[in-house]
């Protein structure tokens, strides 16, 4: 053990367990990778990936002889003695991390001082530090991913930080997890169990408040006259703020921005500190989601019975994940309003289905528009930018309202072709 090509283990094979157990493979490792779910590891045995993630399917298909996708915990621990932990640690009604999946791994992995978890899932600050107590024999790492969805396989692969946090005892085990990301050659964060463990949760949180921050910034342009794009250019050059998530629009989604931000809200509460800065970045980022509505009525008037088309359900393009997307706020809120809503997305759909009350799924987005009293574009796919906006979608709808929620499309070439034009801040 500890060599160049130790064996690995991977354990809940969901959207970063599958990233993690492929990429590793591409980098040359034997991968066990476990799945409690059945038709899971039979699918994923048959090659099928089950999520939309770009460069997955052929990485694992490449890599099919070193991916070995099992429901044993046994066939894991007998081949790997790195166990990387990838099971969902969503939020409870109290706010705080659900870890019961993570303990069920611990009950799997008994009294066995061989094998070290390496703790990929996202959890509150201060659990490795919990399960060592208990647990004083077990081999802990702390390894926080920082994928993101749509390009997670290019972020494994060309990572800016590899993050490997380890307290007392587990420091051999650390040079080991270590060791298996050296062929890509990316720093690596050695520190603590703790400080690895807020890493994370500061990371992502840092970046919603930057989005909610250039928010704020789009509403007040909108008042005075300023053009948020431009406002957000001049302020990118600056490297001390860089240009990265200074796009505005109308708000953050998915499965990590808002549970992380709520998560590190919730801990700094139950150590009686009042994180007012996350407090206000979470309310600015519902309360944008909501400012579609205000400009279609703007325009309309009442929205009973008006037809809205709804552009995009996943929270960001290339991906099918429409956890705490915009598109179910505002599909939520128009059908409150009375009006009757239309959607349309290139994959995501049929995740949304059961999710979007009475809205109509079309299945283009051609077919979305045709009759729409407003259109809104909620999520950037390329293929709408590509729409013939000026002939077949202008001929298509009622009233030519679009309200560009990304500030995705040409405004100037719509406002040409007799569009009334809603940006964000513009």
């Amino acid at each position: 053990m500890g060599s160049e090509r130790e064996p690995i283990g991977v354990i809940g094979v969901g959207w970063v367990g599958l990233v993690t157990a492929a990429c590793f493979a591409e980098l040359g490792y034997d991968v066990w990778a476990r799945d409690i779910l059945a038709d899971k590891v039979e699918s994923l045995s048959r090659g099928e990936v089950p999520i939309h993630e770009p460069g997955l399917p052929e990485l694992v298909a490449k890599n099919a002889a070193r991916l070995n996708f099992t429901t044993e915990m046994t066939a894991a621990l007998e081949h790997a003695r790195l166990l990387f932990v990838c099971v969902d640690t969503p939020p409870t009604y109290s706010g705080d991390a659900d870890l019961s999946s993570v303990e069920a791994v611990l009950g799997e992995l008994g009294d066995s001082s061989e094998h070290a978890l390496v703790m990929k899932s996202t959890v509150p600050v201060g659990t490795g530090r919990s399960i060592q107590r208990r647990r004083p024999g077990t081999g802990y790492v702390a390894n926080p991913e920082f994928l993101k969805e749509g390009s997670a396989v290019a972020d494994f692969m060309k990572p800016d930080r590899v993050v490997v946090g380890a307290d007392e005892g587990s420091e051999s085990f650390a040079e080991r997890v270590a060791a298996l990301y050296a062929p890509l050659g990316a720093p690596v964060v050695s520190t603590d169990v703790a400080s690895a463990e807020m890493v994370k949760l500061a990371s992502n949180a840092f970046l919603a408040t930057k989005i909610s921050f250039i928010n704020e910034i789009a509403n007040v342009s909108e008042e005075l006259g300023a053009d948020v794009s431009e406002v957000a250019r001049g302020m990118g050059l600056d490297e001390r703020i860089g240009p990265k998530f200074l796009q505005a629009g109308i708000g953050y989604g998915g499965s990590c921005f808002p549970k992380d931000v709520q998560a590190l809200k919730q801990l700094a509460g139950n150590t009686g500190y009042h994180f007012q800065l996350l407090t206000s970045v979470i309310e600015v980022n519902e309360l944008q989601k909501r400012r579609t509505i205000g400009k279609l009525q703007k325009h309309l008037g009442s929205l009973v019975g008006k037809e809205v088309a709804l552009l995009g359900l996943a929270f960001k393009p290339n991906t099918d994940d429409i956890r705490e997307a915009t598109s179910l706020v505002l599909s939520g809120r128009l059908q409150g309003e009375g009006a009757h809503v239309r959607v349309y997305d290139p994959v995501a759909s049929r995740a949304a289905d059961e999710m979007l009350g009475g809205a109509t799924i079309s299945a283009s987005a051609l077919e979305a528009v045709d009759g729409a009293d407003a259109v809104v574009l909620v999520t950037e796919w390329p293929e709408f930018g590509e729409l013939d906006w000026a002939g077949e979608v202008r001929t298509r709808m009622r009233r030519p309202i679009v309200v560009d929620g990304r500030n995705f499309l040409d405004r100037d070439a719509l406002i040409q072709a007799g569009f009334i034009y809603e940006g964000i801040g513009r």
